[in-house]
Parts: C-alpha cells; structure tokens; sequence
C-alpha cells in the first residue's frame, strides 16, 4: 500500500500556519491529481489545496477551524489501486510540523510590556503558535491569561479564532483579565484576611430596534490590523490639491485606442501609480519599514493598491516591481490583480511584499480621507474624487477663472520616521507628477 502524505503548503516567506475552513473531501472518498482537497485561509487570502495523487483519502487529521502550521501532514491519500473499494485504515503517527513550533518564552517581542508576562511552570507543555503570541502581545493579554483560555484546536490548542474570541470577550466585559499581583515574602506578622468578593459581569443588553450581525473571519483581521497600525505607528496626515485637467483629458482622448490595441481597460490607477513610482525614486525614505531602532529602505517599488471586494470588505493586492513597468503593463497587472480580487482567485504571494500603498477613496464619491497606515510600511496616500471647479488659473496674460478637473490628495505617515516636511514635500511632488502630465504623450 504505497501512502502521499498531503502536507500544510507554504504560501510565503511570512505566513507560518493557516487555518482549515473546509474539507472538500474526507476519509474513504475518492480524489485525483490536481483536485481540490480542502480550503485554507491565513491572514491575507482565502486558497485551495488540490491533491498531490491520485488515490483514496485515508486519514484527515486535523478538523475544520483548526490552525495548523505549513509543512505539517494534514492528510494520507492512498495510491494503490485496489484500496479504492476498501480503503484501509492508517495507524496514527506523531505529526510534525516542518516548520519550528515555539512557547510563549521563545518567541521575541516587540513590546515587551504587553507581551504575555512569563513562560510557563515547568508542568505546563502547552504550545502557542507565533501569530496567536503575535495577537496576545498586540491586545495586551497576558500569559496568565492565555493559559486559561481554552482552545478549540488539535491537543487543546489556542487557536486563532480563539484568542480573537476572548479580546471580543473582554471588551464586552464577559471576561476578566487576571491581574493578580506576584506574591512577594514579607516579614511581617499575620493580618486577618477577608472574605473574597466575587465580582460578576452582566452580559451586554442592546436597546432599541437592532441587528446582532457577527463579523466574519476577514472583517476580524482587517480591524484587528487597523488597530495594530495605529497602536504602532504616530499617524500625521497631509493634503494635497491637484488639477488634473491635462491627465483626464489625455485618458478620454486614448482610452478607446488603448484598449483595442491593448485589450486593456484604461483606468486612472496606473497613471497613479506612475507618478508615485517616480516620486519615490527621489524621496526613497518614503519607501522603508522599522525594525526597532533601524530603518529598512526597500530597494524594491511595490505598490499596494486597496480593493474593495462584493462583501464589502478591502484587500491589497501588490503590483511588484511597479518601476520596472511601463503604462500597458502597469494597467495588466492593475485589472488583473483587481479582477483576481473580486472573484476570490488571488494567491497568497499576491499580497505580501509591498512597500507602498495607494487607496481611491474618489470610487466611491469621497472627496478625501485619512488612510491608516498598512503596516508596516509607512505611508499610504489616497486619492480623491475628480470633480470639476472654477479655479484661478495663472498665465501670462495674467489671471483667469477656468472650469478645471481638481482633485484631493492625502498622505499618512509613520512620523517615527517620516517628519512633516518630508511628507509634505513628497505628496507635493506627486501633485505635481499629475498636474505637469503631457497631454500630446503617445500610448
């Protein structure tokens, strides 16, 4: 009997588990080459697993909801022929992960205040994966805490939707953090102790006409990611006006030639990104991440651009090496990462690595916003809607009122490392990148 072991992929250099959200096939079924075995999530995208042979699923070995780590066995397919009919049962192995497990005392912190406070006793064996430690560190759970939650995964073990549980939890008030202080020897004499004052918590009552609507497993990570961003970084945003008189009208002149010549849709989001793409190359400060005390200047442009998904929901895919690109390709990899998105095909790689973000708040008629950061970058600028005014225009003859198309630029950034000067002068430039755009370019 000739047994495939289907292992937990890696799905990049910086995701280390993923959790199983369904099993599209369990012990005893039939399944072929390439077929979808079960589907995964982590913290950036939703992805299937196809089989790596042909045969008959054995054994599953872990249950939907669990998280599990990459390179982990996660099922047996069994190749022989006959065990088609009759599959025969594998006997249990010990599953090792591929990738090193770690306990809370292993695992470096960037904050040690509101890490969890101490290993465990010497009794304790319990293991917590990087991102649930990630988590605990983030939403200040100590590892008292941490100990008494109970976990839904395999052996017990906390998972993701666990911890993220009991921080909901705990801001409605249906649990109580353990602050016990440590007990320190004293000598002083006996004191006459009193009795123990048991403190209950009402459970949280809803006035009114209301809904309860449950987050889903996205909206969860993008508003603990939002509070993290800002948790981390000293926002500053700054304002920009643009007229893009010359740009709108070059797009509404080409867009039809483009197209049939490109088989591209010609949206305003790769003249964007052209702009910021140049800009960054003479301000490349803007293009960094901190570690701690060091800055990390990213050599490598990638833009990130923010895309709204049918639930409502956003997510950024990353056009890489975004300088390397000239406008046909620039526009490919924004319509295909765009329509990737909104049909749910993106890959895990597609979102990581980026270095820059753009978001159009204008899509949606929004005039200006104040971005939050995606970490851990520091900057993200948003573009506005594209609105027609009367402005005062400047010409040698002198000044003149014009029907002009205006739009709203902001920029916010990480001020640990980004002061308002560089900012400013930055989301200037890109103004200026728009508003000095040729209207006789070629395409």
């Amino acid at each position: 009997m000739a047994i495939v072991e289907l292992v937990m992929p890696k799905m990049g250099e910086s995701i280390m588990e993923a959790t199983i959200l369904r099993w599209h096939k369990k012990a005893g079924d039939h399944v072929k080459v390439d077929e979808t075995v079960l589907e995964i999530a982590t913290d950036k995208v939703d992805s299937e697993v196809p089989s790596i042979a042909e045969g008959v699923i054995a054994e599953v070995l872990f249950k939907e909801d669990d998280v599990v780590p990459v390179g982990t066995v996660i099922a047996r397919i069994n190749t022989n022929a006959d065990a088609a009919a009759n599959p025969a049962p594998v006997p249990a192995t010990p599953v090792v992960a591929a990738e090193p497990r770690f306990t809370a005392a292993t695992v470096p912190s960037a904050a040690p205040a509101a890490a969890p406070a101490a290993a465990p006793a010497a009794g304790g064996a319990r293991f917590y994966s990087p991102l649930v430690l990630t988590i605990a560190q983030q939403e200040g759970v100590s590892f008292a805490d941490l100990e008494r939650i109970p976990g839904s995964g395999s052996d017990g073990r906390v998972t993701k939707k666990d911890i993220l549980q009991y921080v909901a939890d705990r801001r409605e008030g249906k649990v109580i953090p353990d602050v016990t202080p440590v007990a320190e020897p004293v000598a002083a004499p006996a004191v006459r102790s009193t009795p123990a004052v048991t403190t209950t918590v009402a459970s949280p009552t809803y006035n009114g006409n209301v809904e309860i609507v449950e987050m889903d497993r996205m909206r969860k990570l993008i508003a603990n990611h939002m509070v993290m961003s800002k948790q981390t970084s000293p926002h500053v945003t700054s304002f920009m006006e643009a007229d893009v008189t010359n740009m709108v009208k070059w797009r509404d002149r080409v867009k039809g030639e483009f197209e049939k010549r490109e088989g591209e849709k010609l949206t305003f989001t790769p003249l964007f990104v052209e702009a910021i793409v140049k800009c960054i190359k003479r301000f490349p400060l803007i293009n960094c991440s901190l570690d701690g005390d060091k800055i990390i200047i990213k050599k490598d442009i990638n833009i990130g651009m923010a895309t709204a998904l049918p639930s409502g929901n956003l997510i950024v895919p990353v056009i890489k090496n975004a300088d390397m690109l000239n406008l046909v390709g620039l526009s490919k990899q924004v319509n295909g990462l765009a329509n990737a998105a909104r049909q749910n095909k993106l890959k895990p790689e597609d979102t990581q690595s980026g270095t820059f973000t753009l978001t159009n708040v204008g899509t949606f008629g929004s005039l200006m916003g104040t971005p939050i950061i995606n970490q851990p970058q520091v900057a993200i600028l948003a573009v506005g809607a594209i609105k027609k005014r009367p402005v005062v225009v400047e010409t040698e003859q002198g000044d003149s009122i014009a029907i002009r198309h205006m739009m709203y630029l902001s920029m916010s950034y990480d001020h640990r490392i980004v002061d308002g000067s560089l900012g400013a002068t930055f989301l200037t430039a890109v103004a200026q990148e728009l508003e000095n755009f040729d209207p006789k370019r070629s395409i």
